[in-house]
């Protein structure tokens, strides 16, 4: 019937199913935004194995390719390390590999996760 009353022992079944629900959806939001932030590190560490590459076709001095990567990044240098290989001479191909640590830091759904590791690999040709 359109217009009834709920019965006195409905009364309140709303609030109690709002007081059970949402916790559940507070922290799906939490999870979805922690994804959305290692997500972020995770392009920030493709960008940094980018112009670490870059760095180091240019010049081969040692740092050069960790400094290039911390630069621009935003990357946490405690957490970020910088492997470079391959560059024997101009014309060959130096590779560098980025590793990083993200950190899961938001209330709650951080401490569900563990704080993943994140791999990016670039390869560029060594110019003079």
């Amino acid at each position: 019937m359109i217009g009834a009353r709920p019965s006195r022992a409905d009364r309140g079944q709303a609030t109690v199913e709002l007081a059970l629900g949402l916790p559940v959806v507070l922290l799906a939001v939490l999870v979805i935004l922690q994804v959305g932030l290692v997500v972020r590190d995770q392009i920030r560490t493709v960008h940094a194995a980018r112009e670490a590459a870059r760095a180091s076709a240019v010049d081969g001095r040692y740092g050069v390719a960790r400094a290039a990567a911390l630069a621009g990044s935003g990357l946490d240098p405690s957490r970020l390390s910088v492997l470079t290989s391959g560059r024997d001479g101009v014309g060959s191909r130096v590779r560098v590999q980025v590793i990083y640590r993200a950190e899961t830091n938001v209330p709650l759904a951080g401490a569900l996760v563990p704080d993943p590791v994140l791999r990016a690999e670039a390869t560029m040709r060594v110019e003079e």
